[in-house]
């Protein structure tokens, strides 16, 4: 019997939202570290790193790490370690496993605060250094990289320490940061196939699309009940969204309840299957209506350019991204990934006369269900949603994975939440 299953029958005889009863915690503390985009472009991080914060003492959390999108640094994280700080005392009196403010500060580092070219790898970082150092220490676990943002660090780490590769455990939530982060993204698997990592383009957003959402489930209700004005951390929580989203959180869930090793079994994290090909496609072109790529897939776009100035720059707008291109050998060259499917169109910017004001179409299609049959034999610890069509909802593949369990994780969530505040006011 799985773990799931002992936790759901446990939450039947204690009830969902009672003081009697806990989640599964691993017999042995995971080693994680957490790359985070918090302060850049969307609330949910907070929240997520809250929800970490409550955790930490089932977890041996080793990093965290900025990686924005936007203007998020280091001060948005020790922001939330400073509500996580009020509650100290009240959370070590509930678990003396959890790590003093101090301790949590002390491993939190600045990642790369631009996205990199398209080499897919730039300048060291204090958060790529880190995860280089944390992956050499003398430790038989694993380390367990967990990715809310960019991808860029772990793209600098394999690159500088390529040796850190078989410590390695990532999951990925990708779509939008993946569409972002494309240039790391694509790096990493060209030249690091092997790498055992999940890459979460849809299944992510079961946390907050689907399952129970009735009564106090709900994602504004769930919060308004259970969060708001809990201890300091709920009450940072609140500040910063009303509703829940927390579309990192699986990450870390993952981790939590579930067998680990496997990442084709039930968890409240998702489940997955192995990759199929990583999809990528080279059009020599401008593209068009007619032109197609899987949703989640990679596009490069490679365009003659002659008569290039000094300083050549070219940028391909398109929906709220501006793409710079590589340009050398007469050649401007974009790389793209679709967070979605449906039609994109885009234009090109360039102070090259030949590549100035172009303009292209393109279609990404969904996921074919029958790529959960075609596991790929150059990606052998690669995985992916799956796209089974029973587990597809709202257009979305794989969220059923995880949101099927949204009573049991928001249960055990909101149980733990109550260690914020004294016993006596609970």
């Amino acid at each position: 019997m799985n773990k799931i299953v002992l936790s759901f029958i446990g939450l039947i005889f204690c009830g969902v939202i009672s003081n009697g009863c806990s989640q599964t915690v691993p017999p042995v503390k995971h080693r994680i570290i957490v790359s985070t985009d918090i302060g850049g472009t969307d609330f949910d991080d907070y929240q997520s790193m809250a929800h970490l914060l409550i955790y930490a003492d089932t977890l041996d959390i080793e990093g965290i790490i900025s990686s924005p999108f936007g203007n998020g640094r280091v001060s948005h994280i020790l922001e939330c370690v400073d509500a996580y700080e009020k509650d100290y005392p009240n959370l070590k009196a509930a678990s003396k496993d959890y790590p003093s403010p101090d301790a949590i500060r002390a491993i939190v580092k600045q990642g790369a605060t631009e996205i990199v070219n398209t080499r897919g790898y730039d300048k060291p970082t204090e958060g790529s250094n880190w995860i280089v150092t944390c992956a050499r220490r003398e430790d038989p676990r694993p380390l367990n990289v967990l990715i809310w943002g960019g991808i860029e660090d772990l793209a600098q780490a394999l690159h500088d320490a390529p040796d850190i590769l078989p410590k390695l455990r990532v999951h990925f939530i990708g779509g939008p940061n993946k569409k972002w982060s494309v240039n790391a993204y694509h790096y990493i698997a060209c030249n690091f196939p092997e790498l055992w990592i999940i890459e979460s383009n849809a299944s992510y957003r079961g946390w907050f699309v689907g399952g129970n959402q009735s009564g106090n489930w709900g994602n504004e209700s769930f919060v308004e009940k259970y969060i708001k004005d809990v201890g300091a951390l709920g009450s940072y929580f609140y500040s910063k969204g009303t509703h829940m989203k927390m579309g990192d959180t699986p990450t870390l869930t993952y981790w939590l309840n579930g067998d680990p090793e496997d990442p084709t079994s039930p968890s409240w994290g998702g489940q997955y299957v192995r990759a199929w090909e990583r999809q990528h496609k080279v059009f020599n072109r401008l593209t068009s209506v007619t032109d197609s790529i899987e949703e989640f897939a990679v596009l490069e776009l490679l365009l003659p350019a002659e008569n290039m100035p000094e300083n050549s720059f070219a940028l391909m707008h398109i929906e709220n991204q501006s793409i710079k291109a590589e340009i050398k050998e007469n050649q401007v060259r974009f790389l793209f990934s679709p967070k979605r499917s449906g039609n994109w169109t885009y234009n090109l910017e360039s102070n090259i006369s030949g590549i100035n004001g172009l303009e292209g179409e393109l279609v990404s299609y969904p996921t074919p269900a029958e790529n959960g049959n075609k596991p790929s034999a150059s990606y052998p610890n690669w995985w992916a949603d799956n796209p089974a069509p029973e587990y597809k909802e709202q257009g979305h593949i794989g969220i059923k994975t995880v949101n099927r369990w949204r009573e049991e994780f928001l249960g055990d969530f909101a149980r733990r939440m109550k260690r914020c505040v004294p016993k006596n006011k609970q």
